[in-house]
């Protein structure tokens, strides 16, 4: 059964044969990996591999060294190379595990900081290369992309968070999410545009998160990827925070300190595709290992990269293990899950003919669909007090509901089309948005058939979309006042806040990942004003149960004028379900002034409804 395969009893390390060529290593040793997590592995059931795969530093008989493990089935010689050897892959080659593909080698003298690939030379074709390690938990800074012995130890000190945190992530809580770019939220402009290392910007960002009073930040990727521009969306080392902004440790601290801070990390996690790259996990071991050999269902055509194998059991250990390292390892609170869209569709962003339809000739992708269900039921069999939250744009049904009911059984899913929606409701002048009154209305229809996250993401202001502020109608005076009127809309709605940073203080130009927000705009009272009102829409969700406790509970809304489009006025009443609390809420959503502007509220009188 799945749950009593999600963390299984460790035996005994049991002796295997292991080759270390021109090494005293004995030939029988115990390793970390046994024949239960080879069997788990290859069933698809193993979701603790960071514990066993890739380098670790540990002592055989007395002797100081580092046991190295990974897959390759279809190679023919693998060989551990680095800069303790002279990367020469004929000095320590490493032996297969039985039939399992894996192949381990323990290197005596080997130890922590240790830059290593694996040389894999394939049976296939006469493909050879050296790989970085697809388990490391640390990597070379980039360019550079060699894998590097480390670990994950760390002292954490944030008890008090951890024991609590299941009130602080329930789907009644108020959660209001600033999500960040680290690598672009602040530079040293003095210090040739330096960025700040985890460390640093630990204390400045929990300072200005508390100060707008969020509760939770999403960090944009952090796993380590290659190219700086692909904002960490193009991945490949999904066991490693990456090493542009310091060590493990270094990242443990940041998380570290949020929490000490009262403040909770997501992590944006992308299992739905990886990048080309030949250092990496494309054509690993001369095969297409990690990605499905047919271009129609292994390339994705958007991003140019490669399209994960949910079908193969490994590849699913892999990914559930490298969401388990971040939950275990790094305490973070919750996973957003990218472009989960993509991974449901077989036709997604295909023509006729260029994908291949299921058995049963649609184009849902089963196995991507089963790979998610068992992420989300180990993620919350393990770790019932974090959420994940789904980027899911179409219409697919039941995302964020339980497996028991046929649900991918995500926490939350964001709501694309509210966003999409609403900012194209506040694109228009206000003299003609008594002729779009449904584009805020139409929400009602489905605002209760998903637990909805309603995001203001990095997505809307890159591209030539242009910033939140510019985005709005109007002159500059009239944009400030649509921006302010839009944050409003969204604290009222029902559904948890994301908003990405900048957009808080109405930057104007677009979101550029090799520059610092324009902190500087801070100082004129326009977006100062606009900083303060979201610290301050923070505050009064955070303070108001009718605001947060009912997010997800159709009782907790009420519309009381849902039809003055003449007026482009929106009247709407939020109640919370413990308690008698109740907020009514009207937007006035042109620049005309309604002097004795009536609404009829439905009160308490007595104990009765009135």
């Amino acid at each position: 059964m799945l749950a009593e395969s999600i963390a299984p009893p460790v035996p005994e390390a049991e002796s295997v044969a292991v080759i270390a060529a021109e090494s005293t290593v004995p030939t029988s040793i115990p390793v970390p990996l046994t024949d239960d997590d080879i069997y788990l592995f290859n069933e698809g059931n193993h979701f603790r591999l960071y514990q066993k795969m890739g380098a670790h530093c540990t002592v055989i008989d007395g002797v100081e060294g580092t046991y190295f493990a990974v897959w390759a089935p279809n190679a023919d010689y693998v060989a551990v190379v680095g800069d303790f050897n002279g990367w020469d892959s004929g000095l320590n080659p490493t032996a297969q595990r039985g039939f399992s593909g894996i192949w381990e080698a323990f290197i005596p003298g080997v130890g922590k900081g240790t830059a290593y690939k694996f040389h894999i030379a394939s049976r296939y074709g006469g493909y050879r290369d050296d790989k970085t390690d697809p388990y490391a938990s640390y990597y070379e800074v980039a360019p550079r992309t060699a894998s590097i012995v480390w670990d994950r130890e760390y002292d954490w000190q944030d008890s008090d968070w951890m024991r609590d945190r299941w009130q602080r992530n329930a789907l009644t809580a108020p959660i209001a999410i600033y999500e960040v770019h680290l690598g672009s939220w602040m530079r040293m402009p003095e210090q040739d545009n330096r960025m700040l290392s985890y460390r640093e910007l630990a204390p400045k960002l929990a300072d200005y998160v508390k100060h707008l009073n969020f509760t939770h930040i999403e960090l944009l990727p952090i796993t380590e990827h290659p190219f700086y521009g692909s904002w960490g969306y193009q991945a490949t080392g999904y066991f490693a925070p990456t090493s542009r902004y310091g060590t493990p440790q270094d990242f443990a601290y940041f998380v570290d300190y949020m929490h000490q801070q009262g403040i909770g990390v997501i992590l944006d996690w992308v299992p739905s595709h990886f990048p080309t790259d030949g250092f990496a996990l494309s054509y690993f071991d001369g095969t297409h290992l990690y990605e499905h050999a047919d271009p129609r269902k292994g390339f994705q055509p958007d991003w140019g990269s490669y399209i994960f194998n949910y079908g193969r059991n490994e590849v699913r250990s892999f990914l559930i293990s490298s969401a388990i390292c971040w939950l275990d390892k790094y305490h973070i609170d919750g996973l957003r899950v990218d472009a989960v869209a993509s991974m449901l569709y077989l036709d997604y962003s295909r023509k006729q003919g260029e994908w291949i339809p299921n058995e049963y000739g649609g184009n849902e992708n089963l196995e991507a669909i089963m790979f998610l269900r068992q992420f989300n039921a180990v993620v919350y069999q393990n770790f019932p007090d974090v959420q994940t939250y789904a980027e899911e744009s179409t219409s697919w049904p039941m995302v964020s509901r339980p497996l028991y009911v046929g649900g991918l059984g995500f926490g939350m899913k964001w709501d694309m089309g509210w966003m999409h929606d609403t900012l194209q409701y506040f694109q228009r002048e206000g003299i003609f948005r008594r002729f779009h009154h449904n584009e805020l209305t139409f929400r009602g229809l489905y605002a209760f058939t998903e637990n909805f996250t309603l995001p203001l993401s990095h997505d809307e202001v890159v591209h030539g979309k242009g910033s939140l502020l510019n985005k709005m109608s109007g002159d500059t005076w009239q944009k400030f006042a649509n921006l302010r009127l839009l944050f409003c809309y969204m604290y009222a709605q029902s559904g948890k806040k994301l908003l990405f940073m900048g957009g808080e203080f109405g930057q104007w130009r677009e979101w550029r990942h090799d520059d610092s927000l324009d902190w500087h705009l801070t100082m004129f009272p326009s977006h100062r004003g606009l900083q303060q009102l979201v610290g301050d829409l923070n505050h009064i969700y955070s303070s108001h149960l009718a605001l947060s406790e009912t997010d997800f509970d159709a009782a907790g809304f009420e519309w009381i004028d849902a039809n003055d489009a003449d007026g482009s006025v929106y009247c709407f009443v939020r109640r919370a379900k413990s308690s008698a609390q109740m907020v009514l809420v009207v937007l006035n959503c042109t620049p005309v002034v309604r002097e004795q502007y009536c609404v009829g509220v439905r009160a308490r009188v007595g104990g009765r409804r009135s």
